[in-house]
């Protein structure tokens, strides 16, 4: 791998506004043994000029060299911009002019210095600003600045916050961390603030995570809104008091329209998408009704009416010297919203009193709001902050993330020669089927909603001219879909989408809360229930409407490396916490001692490696799931209990010996599942081997994983060969064809000989199969067998270009493994305990009865 990485941006992230020192962060991989430290890089400009750079270390090698790096520099680019910059990993890095954060740290307070602004905060102030100095003034009034929540009934909330933390720290972006609470009557809600700084810059971002820590009641086994565990507020509002009252506002109301200028008030309120479908029954509230009440967004400056359909406002407030600006990105997206400047100050609202209603925070879910201030001039673009409604997005090219090997399997899409794959991968972004076109038709906008697909393969036998709604949430991984097309082609619409859905599902799809009980705390929702209206039910799957009950976090639905993907690709923070938090779920819903049996039985439950039912432990995808959200946490930490408890399920479901005739696999509509798990023991193999740990675990898998690929080379054929077998016999079952494909090329890659060769022949005939015969039927642009393209057969253009490579066998010889065994679940265990309790004790009353009769 070369040791100089060119960076270059999208353009179409710049829409027609050129940029100026833009703060922006880049995570790069590199390939095993490249470079230890980041400690000798330089960047330097096209002009060959050296950048001042901030590296952190993401993740390493198990041989301690660097995995992923993240880059935090500065960027000047227009339309005539081609390369942004070069990085250099060994021209001996360069001590550079210029500004630099400075942190000053006191008992429970801390003093940010940007080198254009110095920021005092605290936990006692309201707003967490104790004050902001740009040019020796004070920009705002930190007393009379505040968070404001208000309850259902307009009462005002208590909010506190907790000293502040510093979770990164660096010379160029520093983020500093305050936790609190809002407490009301029968409130109670969990608060997240971080807040970045940048050298040199008047500008902070700010993410407020809002977070509703009870469980739901979810009675009856319905998880809809309206829920007793839901919280209601009517106001959710950052309220930024001018030290000195201005004498000019601008509001720049959409991308590329002039500033409004006024000289009291301006006000801009989003009230819906703004899209054709404003008015759908995505919408609804816990009464089953449409709160929307007019078409995108309504604005009032100096009390001139103005109406639009989308708007992302940014506004400015000026005078005396002292500026005051806001703007907050994907804001008519996440409606319902608000923003507002008088002379005295700047009201940002999240969740907006002008709402027809009031906004329900449900058990267990949160959201993280964004805005970005200034306190001073932005030089960045010509008008303040017009930068952050769209961030340059900034990359390695396709080239160096395949050759890194940090994400297995990869290369350019430009040199993958499988085009009906390509063709089948790009209808997600091209032609008239496209996700984004998809978001339209049931406006998968609003606060909760945007970031989602529509399932619209979930729709087909609805009604003609019925608005179904179907959300798709992270079935099968589609953020590690989208995360993996965007290594594989550097295409922006792969990125956003990316980062779109994940923040959707670390906010709204996870279980957040410790109260309810262990297989479901923490744990991540199912999308939305098959052929079904989502109702009241958003994206928790059942909703009363449908006449089935029950839901609730399943095992079967954990995915998480694409957000193990999105951490390493931005550096987020979020994505990482996610990941672990579902590691944990997963040891804890499989821990016998946190459920009602354990006074009858302590062991392990069975909830983390069943599949389809609570009594099957064969390989299935709910243990698949387990296994790779395992390694994944273990890979970001490193920590043993992850990868022993990956291998204890490994070993309950698997066998090197299985007799896999009784497993009755070529029963596709109840065992399709099977090559998931088999997916997943490639995974844990290649990640085993990249550590050199080839030890009997190691063995273990790879016996497993050859003897169930000899048996799919005898047995396995396409699943519509016999369709008369299959309750829905369409293109789903031609896309999961390409699993078998990927199943055999793990198997080729551990065989030898004719063995192999005959792995490489099933391998390209799955492949091939399932690529023509989706490409035949018209429904292949539908979601679901779209997505099961984006996640899977990336990995046949690698395979074909590295014909000689093989994975090692293991370091010693292989061993007697013990005979299989049958996994008894917790739940079966303590109800043989309490029936032989049962008898025994009846048992002993009959004794006790007879003797009283003998005498």
């Amino acid at each position: 791998m070369p040791r100089r990485l060119e960076i270059h941006f999208a353009h179409s992230t710049l829409r027609g506004c050129a940029r100026v020192n833009e703060p922006v962060t880049l995570s790069v991989p590199l390939s095993k043994g490249l470079c230890v430290d980041t400690n000798q890089w330089t960047l330097s400009g096209t002009d060959g000029v050296p950048l001042a750079l901030q590296t952190r270390v993401l993740n390493r090698w198990s041989d301690g060299s660097v995995r992923w790096a993240l880059l935090d520099f500065q960027a000047t680019a227009d339309e005539s911009t081609n390369l942004l910059a070069v990085l250099e990993l060994d021209r001996g890095g360069t001590e550079l002019a210029g500004p630099k954060i400075a942190i000053a740290v006191s008992a429970e307070a801390l003093v940010v210095d940007t080198g254009a602004v110095v920021f005092h905060l605290g936990p006692d102030a309201p707003c967490l600003f104790r004050s902001v100095i740009a040019a020796t003034s004070s920009v705002i009034d930190g007393s009379g600045s505040r968070l404001r929540v208000l309850a259902a009934d307009g009462a005002p909330c208590d909010v506190k916050w907790r000293p502040p933390t510093v979770e990164e720290q660096g010379q160029l972006r520093t983020v500093v961390r305050f936790g609190g609470a809002v407490t009301g009557k029968r409130l109670r809600l969990e608060l997240v603030a971080r807040l970045h700084f940048f050298a040199g810059s008047a500008a902070v971002r700010i993410q407020l995570t809002v977070r509703n820590p009870r469980r739901a009641r979810h009675r009856g086994g319905f998880w809809e809104l309206g829920d007793s565990g839901s919280v209601l507020l009517k106001e959710l509002t950052l309220v930024l008091r001018r030290a000195a009252a201005a004498s000019r506002l601008q509001c720049s109301l959409e991308p590329g329209t002039p500033p409004l200028t006024t000289e009291r008030r301006i006000e801009v309120y989003q009230d819906s998408s703004g899209g054709d479908s404003w008015q759908s029954p995505n919408h609804v509230n816990r009464e089953g009704r449409i709160p929307c009440r007019f078409r995108g967004y309504r604005a009032m400056a100096d009390g001139r009416a103005i109406e639009g359909l989308r708007a992302t406002p940014v506004v400015v407030t000026q005078g005396e010297e002292r500026f005051l600006a806001a703007c907050v990105p994907e804001f008519w997206q996440n409606f319902p919203r608000a923003v507002s400047a008088t002379t005295a100050g700047i009201r940002v609202s999240f969740w907006p009193s002008e709402w027809a209603d009031v906004h329900e925070l449900q058990g267990g879910e949160q959201k993280t709001h964004e805005v970005w201030l200034a306190f001073g001039p932005d030089p960045v673009t010509d008008l303040p902050l017009d930068w952050s409604r769209s961030r340059l997005l900034v990359h390695a090219s396709p080239e160096w993330y395949a050759a890194s090997g940090a994400v297995p399997y990869l290369t350019p899409a430009a040199s993958d020669p499988h085009t009906n794959y390509l063709a089948l991968v790009n209808a997600a972004i091209e032609g008239d089927d496209t996700f984004l076109r998809k978001r339209e038709r049931i406006d998968e906008y609003g606060w909760r909603n945007f970031g989602d697909l529509y399932a619209d393969h979930e729709a087909v036998n609805a009604p003609a001219g019925h608005s179904f709604v179907s959300h798709y949430n992270n079935q099968y991984d589609v953020v590690g879909g989208f995360a993996v097309q965007f290594l594989r082609s550097a295409a922006p619409r792969w990125w956003t989408q990316m980062d779109e859905l994940a923040r959707h599902v670390v906010d709204i799809d996870i279980y957040h809360t410790d109260e309810d009980k262990s297989a479901y705390n923490h744990g991540l929702f199912w999308h939305t229930a098959h052929y079904l209206d989502a109702g009241r039910a958003t994206h928790r799957t059942y909703a009363r409407t449908g006449g089935t009950n029950g839901g609730g976090p399943s095992n079967e639905h954990d995915y998480t490396t694409g957000l193990l993907y999105h951490h390493f690709l931005t550096g987020d923070t979020l994505s990482r916490d996610a990941v672990l938090e579902l590691a944990r779920w997963v040891i804890d819903m499989d821990d016998g001692r946190r459920t009602v049996f354990r006074w009858l039985d302590r062991g392990n439950t069975g909830l983390a490696s069943s599949t389809g039912s609570t009594t099957y432990h064969g390989p299935g995808r709910g243990s698949a799931n387990s296994i790779l959200t395992l390694l994944n946490a273990h890979t970001l930490t490193g920590n043993n209990q992850y990868i022993a408890k990956a291998e204890e399920l490994i070993r309950r479901c698997i066998h090197p010996a299985s007799d896999i005739a009784t497993l009755d696999l070529l029963d596709a509509e109840r065992k399709w599942f099977y090559t998931v798990f088999l997916q997943a023991l490639g995974r844990y193999l290649h990640y085993k081997a990249e550590r050199a740990e080839l030890d009997s675990s190691y063995a273990y898998a790879r016996a497993s994983l050859l003897h169930f690929a000899r048996w799919m080379a005898a047995n396995e054929y396409p699943y519509l060969d016999k369709p008369e077998i299959l309750e829905y016999p369409n293109e789903t079952w031609a896309a999961q064809d390409m699993r078998k494909s990927e199943v055999f090329m793990h198997a080729a890659l551990h065989a030898g000989g004719d063995e192999r060769q005959r792995f490489e022949a099933r391998a390209g005939f799955f492949f091939d199969y399932s690529t023509r015969a989706l490409l035949s039927m018209s429904s292949h642009v539908l979601t679901r067998p779209t997505v099961l393209m984006l996640t899977n057969g990336y990995m046949r253009a690698w395979f074909t270009g590295h014909p000689e490579t093989r994975m090692p066998e293991a370091a010693q010889p292989l061993p007697d493994f013990e005979p299989p065994g049958i996994f008894v679940p917790q739940r079966v265990r303590a109800e043989r305990r309490a029936i032989f309790a049962a008898v025994a004790a009846c048992l002993l009353a009959l004794a006790a009865v007879v003797a009283l009769f003998v005498r």
